[in-house]
This record gives structure tokens, C-alpha cells and sequence, in this order.
């Protein structure tokens, strides 16, 4: 477990022991012991969704503080396109832009510059005809994620394409380097974050043997800095964006899609959504589509956990921003830079196989499901696992107890006796004449 870096941690100080993150956790993640939650790390996709429905705030996403900025030279923001949809009535990304060099960076590199660049990289790979069809979407990382833990068979269709974030990392990083003439170490990369899901990216990247993104802040902490230093930009303002539609639509869900400029296409966004689609893509349904663009959060990313505006809100704003821009700002050449490419082969996380050695793996899958044949199959919730099945794997694995069941420990106290007591207003009274005289 200790190999593991993750952006969504627990406060069990306010962890009450409710089940509502259990329920809605998609890879089965979280168990509730002993009063209180306790997060698997080798399932955690980073997601945010127990951060979203924990009535009691118990479930928290890291990110790094501002001050990160005082640890390097020269440090360059790279804020996703979803920043631009948190603020009312804007008109011009540059104010965005020049605020964030209000206040403290010392460049910007918008992600959405390097989205534009994706998008023409996928449109030239899917001419190619090399990609198994329909392709998915390797943008979000909690998706990708999802798909290494419980559809492992869907990897061949995932899109060997870096995120947007990454490829504008390293052209940001170089562009720096090139710029101040000061080594990689002295340039901070600073990505201004929607999702927890980015930050576990860039501290654990999966494609990659390094990220290029130093540090990771959030929407929500450089939200209240960017209103107190915004202004409206002057005509004679040399302009810092140049990115257009294409690159802006990335910030919510089907921009990324739309960018083909293809018709078969299909975006989902929403963690549950997402499962629907990829068992869908399993069961060889959507086999008459070309590609798949798949959101995690609500709306793509303006749903995130670390942004401050209600999704939808924030995705029209975004529509709004981008009527007046250019189609797209930026393209390749030729050809693909390899470094815009997977640098390691993607694996599966292979979470559901029980030991190493194939029978006896077998063996507890057998067990398993005997076990699981004299369960309710209610999938309530108060053993502390999110369903019957995930309850049978934890004892059979040693992780529960039988008595952890409601219904197996009320079967226990009726075996030995000790369930025949119903406290009033349910006891049985007692009929006259049975006192003792």
C-alpha cells in the first residue's frame, strides 16, 4: 500500500461512521470499521465522489498550498480550461491570464493551448486506422483508473495520448528553461486543478516514468485571489491566450469529443454514467462509434471537487466565453511528437484476484460464493462493506466476521438463546395469572 500516493484522504475525527460513501464509492473502495471509514488505497481511483455525498465533510481532497510558488525562480501557472467557467459575466480570458500574474506567477501556459494539440494528435491517429475502436478518451484520470480496476479488458481502446495537462507541462517547462536560462529544478509548473483525480496523476503518473507538473493548486483557493485583482484588459493589451474553441471546450463534457470533427461520438460525464457506458462498451454494444469521451464528475471538469461554481452554471459560461474565438489556435505538423505519446504500457490493477496462485485463488472464489448463498442479498450496508458480495470477499479474506452481518449476528443470538428478548413497545405481554404467588 505504500506504493500508493492518493489526493482524497479521511478526517476521522469527523467520520461518523455513516455508510453513504460506501454506497456511492465506484470501485468498492471504502469500509466502515469499527465507527469508522477506512479507505482500500489499492482501489481508490480518486474520484471525489465520497467527497461529494459525506454529509459530515469527513473525506477531503489534497492539493498544495499557494506558497508553493516561494519554492522555485521562476514559476509558470497552467490553469485548466474549467477556471474560466467560475466567474460571472467574463468576456476575455486574458483577464484570467494577466490576474494570474497579478498574482505571483511569472507566466501562464493555458492548458487549453496544449488540448488543441491533443485533438489534432487524435484526429491524425484515428485517421491511421492503428486505434481499436471506439477509442476512449485518456483525458481524465479517474477514468482511466476506473478502467485498470474493473474493466481491464477496455485498455486496448484507450487513447495512447498524454492528458493536455501534461503535454502543457512540458512545453511550459522547456519554454522556461528557454526563456530564464535556468535549470528544470529552479522552474516551478504549477497546475491550477479542478480534481483531486490530476493531482494523484502528476504524483503518480501511470504512462509516465516523471510528470512534468511540479505542484498542483486549486480552482478554489486561487478563486477569491483572482476577484480581488481582476480588471477589464485594455485594447493596446499585447493578448497572453491563444487558445480557441476547441482548446476551451475541453472544460466541460463533450468538447473534447466535438474537437474530432466526426459524428460518431458519444460523451458521458457523472461516475455513474461512466460505468454505464464502459459496461455497455464490455457487453459489445457500442460497437458503431468511433469514440468515447468519458468524465468522471458531472458536466467534465467543471464538475470537479476543487472548483467553487454549480457545473452546469460554470459549462455555460464556458459556451458563452467561447462564441468569439477562433476555431483553434494551435496544430502539429506532420507528424506526432513521441513525446505527446504513452512513455510506459498501461496495466491492469489487478484488485480482484485473490492470490497469486491460480487455484488457490479458485479456491476463495468458491468460498466466496458459498458464503455469499447464505447472505440476504440486500446489499444494506451495515456490515460496513457496500454490498453482499464485497461483505463475502472481506470475511472469506479475513478483512470481516460473520457476526458483522445484522442478519447473521441476529441468527447467532437466536441459535444460543439470547434473541428472544424484544424491548417494548414490541415485547409480547404477558397474559394475567403467570405471576408467582
Amino acid at each position: 500500500m505504500s506504493n500508493f500516493v492518493h489526493s482524497v484522504a479521511l478526517d476521522k475525527d469527523k467520520c461518523k461512521g455513516c455508510i453513504n460513501c460506501i454506497k456511492r464509492c465506484p470501485t468498492e473502495a471504502i469500509r466502515v470499521r469499527n465507527g469508522k471509514a477506512r479507505i482500500i488505497s489499492e482501489r481508490c481511483i480518486d474520484c471525489g465522489e465520497c467527497i461529494r455525498v459525506c454529509p459530515n465533510h469527513a473525506k477531503l481532497a489534497l492539493y498544495d498550498p499557494l506558497s508553493v510558488l516561494e519554492r522555485y525562480e521562476y514559476t509558470v501557472a497552467l490553469p485548466a480550461p474549467a477556471l474560466y467557467g467560475q466567474f460571472h459575466n467574463l468576456d476575455e480570458i486574458d483577464i484570467i491570464l494577466e490576474g494570474l500574474l497579478s498574482i505571483g506567477f511569472d507566466d501562464v501556459f493555458p492548458v487549453a493551448s496544449a488540448a488543441e494539440l491533443v485533438s489534432d494528435a487524435t484526429r491524425k491517429l484515428m485517421a491511421s486506422g492503428k486505434l481499436r475502436r471506439p477509442v476512449i478518451s485518456s483525458a481524465c484520470p479517474a477514468v482511466t483508473r476506473l478502467i485498470r480496476v474493473r474493466f481491464p479488458e477496455l485498455i486496448e481502446n484507450i487513447l495512447p495520448l498524454r492528458a493536455p495537462v501534461e503535454v502543457a507541462a512540458g512545453l511550459a517547462k522547456q519554454r522556461a528553461m528557454e526563456k530564464t536560462g535556468l535549470p528544470a529544478d529552479k522552474i516551478g509548473v504549477i497546475f491550477i486543478s479542478p480534481c483531486p483525480a490530476k493531482r494523484t496523476a502528476a504524483r503518480m503518473p501511470l504512462v509516465m516514468e516523471t510528470s512534468a507538473i511540479d505542484a498542483v493548486v486549486a480552482i478554489k483557493e486561487v478563486y477569491p485571489k483572482l476577484l480581488a485583482v481582476m480588471r477589464p484588459q485594455d485594447d493596446s493589451d499585447d493578448g497572453l491566450n491563444d487558445s480557441g474553441r476547441i482548446g476551451v471546450g475541453w472544460g466541460s463534457s463533450g468538447g473534447e469529443a466535438a474537437a474530432l470533427l466526426k459524428e460518431s461520438y458519444l460523451a458521458a460525464d457523472g461516475i455513474e454514467n461512466v460505468i454505464k457506458v464502459l459496461e455497455d462498451l464490455e457487453d459489445e454494444k457500442l460497437g458503431e462509434l468511433d469514440f468515447i469521451e468519458l468524465n468522471a464528475c458531472a458536466a467534465g471538469c467543471v464538475g470537479g471537487v476543487l472548483t467553487v461554481e454549480n457545473p452546469y452554471i460554470a459549462r455555460t459560461r464556458l459556451k458563452k466565453l467561447r462564441k468569439y474565438l477562433p476555431v483553434a489556435c494551435n496544430r502539429l505538423g506532420d507528424s506526432i511528437p513521441e513525446d505527446m505519446g504513452f512513455q510506459n504500457e498501461l496495466e491492469p490493477m489487478p484488485i480482484m484476484q485473490f492470490d497469486n496462485d491460480i487455484r488457490k485463488s479458485m479456491e476463495i472464489m468458491r468460498s466466496v460464493s458459498s458464503f455469499l448463498a447464505t447472505l440476504p442479498g440486500l446489499d444494506c450496508g451495515s456490515c460496513g462493506a457496500p454490498s453482499c458480495r464485497a461483505f463475502a470477499e472481506d470475511v472469506v479474506t479475513g478483512f470481516a466476521t460473520e457476526s458483522d452481518c445484522v442478519f447473521k449476528y441476529r441468527d447467532q443470538l437466536k441459535s444460543t438463546g439470547e434473541g428472544t428478548y424484544l424491548p417494548p413497545p414490541f415485547r409480547t405481554p404477558e397474559k394475567p395469572g403467570n405471576d408467582a404467588t
